[in-house]
């Protein structure tokens, strides 16, 4: 189906997540079954963050058939191993261990400072030969898209910058450490977009270095609220809820369970707090009257929202593959600490091996299959909540109704 600029516009946005980026899948793949089998792309807007810009990118450059994009990805993501994304050798890793050491203790004199933990220049070839970025242009000239974004973050400048590509009339935006930038998107964009601090490298775009686009996207909806989404359906990669206070003295985190604790906040923390905000503006827009709504605050509009997140705590499922890591990476995990179930998180971004990968997308299919009918209504532009989501998600963003 192309996209009709006179009706409502609908908007995909994928967070980052490593391999839990296989749960997007599922959950699409369950939603090309529900449409029409020869339906093009559901989504005006498309908004990608890390593993989820290249699901976006999947999604943009086959937007004239929604469930041959999805048959790709299901693919890829069913046949992945970890010597796809990020080299795995024996000798690959000793040299970076000893890298890493030498640095240490030299502070980076004679052997230089290295770049990152892991080498994701296998992830790069199999993008190369995968990708097809002048496809997203000539969907959106055949109107079957609206807008594409990707988003990665500046080291120089300390901001968020939404690469994007979109029809004639888009605007660039610019706000406080944000930005949206018209540009035509190629490899370097999403290498950059996946480039998690410290384990993979940085990519230069111009005269400036880009990292994992999480880092500095305080509000990861706002680039689909940009390019003029009317609802917003987003695919996260988090289950979990707040733990409860320990009733016994905790052993010091290790380093694997530090660094997933950190990507954890990276990749989530910031879709709630904009989950927040956009349900506040809802309720607020929602108690002003119709003949008043349009002229007391004109630059905000109400945005629809569904939230779909795993049923089932990805750590628990990572913790059952943990054995198919290959042996060098079971080595280092080990070395940082990363042996026991507390380091399960950093486990669940890193496992890239297919028994994961397909589980995730066994999971995000059940999870779409049941909320099927919400989520074709959402997506075909029907009247639906302004907040779809888990109910104890949809109890901690009520700000107006406590009691709820």
């Amino acid at each position: 189906m192309k996209q009709s600029h006179d009706k409502l516009r609908t908007a995909l946005v994928l967070p980052g997540g490593g391999a839990r980026g296989a749960f997007q899948v599922g959950v699409l793949k369950a939603l090309a079954e529900l449409l029409p089998r020869d339906s093009g792309n559901p989504f005006g807007v498309i908004s990608g963050t890390s593993a989820g810009a290249v699901n976006s990118v999947v999604l943009a450059s086959r937007a004239h058939h929604f469930r041959s994009a999805i048959a790709e990805l299901e693919q890829v993501w069913g046949h992945f191993r970890c010597h796809h994304v990020y080299r795995t050798d024996h000798l690959t890793m000793l040299r970076s261990s000893l890298h890493w050491l030498a640095s240490i203790v030299l502070g980076g004199w004679l052997v230089g400072t290295p770049k990152s933990l892991l080498d994701n220049s296998p992830l790069r070839e199999l993008l190369s030969s995968t990708m097809h970025f002048p496809r997203v242009q000539d969907a959106i000239e055949a109107g079957h898209l609206d807008a594409l974004a990707v988003t990665a973050a500046g080291y120089a400048t300390a901001r968020s910058t939404s690469f994007f590509e979109a029809r004639a009339e888009q605007k660039d935006w610019r706000r406080t450490r944000r930005l949206g930038k018209r540009t035509d998107l190629h490899l370097d964009h999403l290498m950059a977009s996946i480039a998690v601090p410290m384990i993979f490298p940085p990519v230069r775009i111009g005269n400036e270095y880009f990292g994992d686009g999480a880092m500095r996207q305080a509000t990861p909806l706002s680039p689909a609220v940009h390019l003029g989404a009317d609802r917003i359906l987003v695919i996260g990669i988090r289950d979990e809820v707040g733990g409860e206070e320990p009733t016994e003295k905790q052993a010091l985190p290790s380093f694997a369970q530090i660094a997933g604790y950190m990507l954890d906040t990276l990749f989530m923390d910031g879709l709630y707090s904009d989950l927040e905000r956009i349900t506040r503006i809802n309720e607020l827009l929602d108690a002003i009257p119709v003949r008043e709504n349009t002229t007391t605050i004109p630059q905000f509009r109400p945005i629809d929202t569904m939230l779909i997140v795993p049923s089932e705590d990805l750590r628990v499922i990572a913790h059952r593959h943990r054995a198919e890591l290959p042996i060098a990476i079971r080595a280092l995990l080990r070395g940082v600490g990363g042996n026991n179930p507390g380091e399960n998180r950093l486990l669940s971004f890193l496992l890239f091996e297919k028994a994961y990968t397909r589980e995730l997308m066994n999971l995000g299919y059940r999870d779409a299959m049941n909320v099927k009918d919400e989520l074709v209504d959402f997506v075909t532009g029907k009247a639906v909540p302004r907040l779809f989501a888990p109910g104890w998600i949809k109890k901690d963003l009520s700000s107006l109704h406590p009691e709820q």
